[in-house]
């Protein structure tokens, strides 16, 4: 195997409020390697966009503190850099496109200007340079008439439009690591697929890892060589695409794929529901995190937050005290028949 582009190592993310700390990363640990495409979900609030913002250094504190844990990319943890050398590598080594460009952009400067002070900094090189750059990063995500888009403001561009330019000021310094946070929320189906399948592809050329972090299920098994499911800040299941899919071996990522339509099903059935709510960040329940919307659980996940260990000989993990028992991949999926879980965060479910 190669040196890991990045690894994470016990990972723990809190933010302070009134109310109580919020743990929105709360322990984990993965790696990835180089042309790595890496799936993240799970419902919003699982801890996929904090675990981003982590890896960039975009928590600020005293609000949030990266409390412990190491993000070592290219042998370098990054949380022993001064801020002077992480901007280098911001933007230089590691980018990010984010869920909202209109937000990302700066609504007074041109596409130009922000495009070229991103490649200046990092590249080292002229105004004049850095525009023919530029105007070759609009077109590597074909924008039209990228010359003289150049001049436009983000708000003459359309949603598409935009998220293009995004990709193009990502990719314009050549990055080892791309993390993408839900790029294509806010746009149009066949919009969603044109800008994927342009900012996989444009990866792939560059040799680009990818983080994706999406609730698509339908992109991450398009997309994604390996997948990592999130719940309530931790990590409850990771492997290949392909072993999750096929074969998921965690009751919360069979939960989230029997709620998905699936196209080579010809059975009429009503799609499955996880019920509940994921829990407060604040008040975690005792023992696994997921027990009280679970319809496996039994008594040893009241008592017990199950670690995330190996099952199999096929390089999964998986954070369920169950795990080896549960055949999930043959369960048959029937909303209308599936046991009824307490919703009540504070009592479990027995099998």
């Amino acid at each position: 195997m190669p040196e890991p582009l990045l690894r994470v190592e016990d990972l723990r993310t809190y933010f302070a409020t009134e109310e109580g700390v919020v743990r929105a990363v709360d322990g984990i640990s993965f790696e990835m390697y180089p042309g790595e495409r890496r799936g993240v979900v799970g419902e919003s609030g699982s801890g996929k966009s904090v675990t981003a913002m982590s890896i960039m250094r975009l928590i600020e504190p005293p609000a949030g503190n990266i409390v412990t844990g190491q993000i070592v990319f290219q042998g370098t943890n990054l949380l022993e850099l001064p801020e002077d050398e992480m901007q280098r590598i911001r933007g230089g080594k590691i980018a990010m496109i984010f869920q909202d460009p209109m937000t990302a952009l700066n609504p007074v400067y041109t596409i130009g200007d922000q495009l070229m002070e991103t490649i200046m900094l990092h590249q080292k090189v002229g105004r004049a340079e850095a525009r023919e750059i530029a105007i070759k990063a609009l077109e590597d995500v074909q924008i039209p008439n990228a010359e003289q888009r150049l001049g436009d403001y983000p708000h003459q561009f359309s949603g598409g439009m935009r998220q293009r330019v995004m990709i193009a000021m990502g990719l314009s310094c050549n990055p080892d690591l791309l993390i993408a946070d839900e790029p294509t929320t806010a746009l149009d189906v066949t919009t969603q697929a044109q800008i994927m399948d342009l900012m996989l592809n444009l990866a792939e050329e560059r040799g680009t890892a990818v983080m994706l972090i999406t609730h698509d299920l339908g992109v991450v098994a398009g997309f994604c060589d390996t997948v990592q499911v999130m719940y309530a800040g931790g990590i409850v299941e990771s492997g290949t695409a392909d072993d999750i899919f096929h074969n998921p071996q965690h009751p919360y990522t069979w939960g989230l794929l029997a709620s998905m339509t699936r196209l080579d099903d010809a059975r009429k059935h009503r799609l499955h529901s996880i019920p509940g709510a994921p829990p407060s960040l604040i008040r975690l329940p005792e023992g696994c995190r997921f027990r009280p919307r679970c319809e496996f659980a039994v008594d040893v996940c009241r008592q017990i937050l199950p670690v995330l260990s190996p099952v199999g000989d096929d390089g999964r993990l998986v954070a369920c005290h169950r795990a080896e028992e549960l055949d999930l991949k043959t369960l048959e999926v029937d909303a209308a028949s599936s046991p009824q879980v307490d919703a009540d965060p504070a009592e479990g479910v027995s099998a």
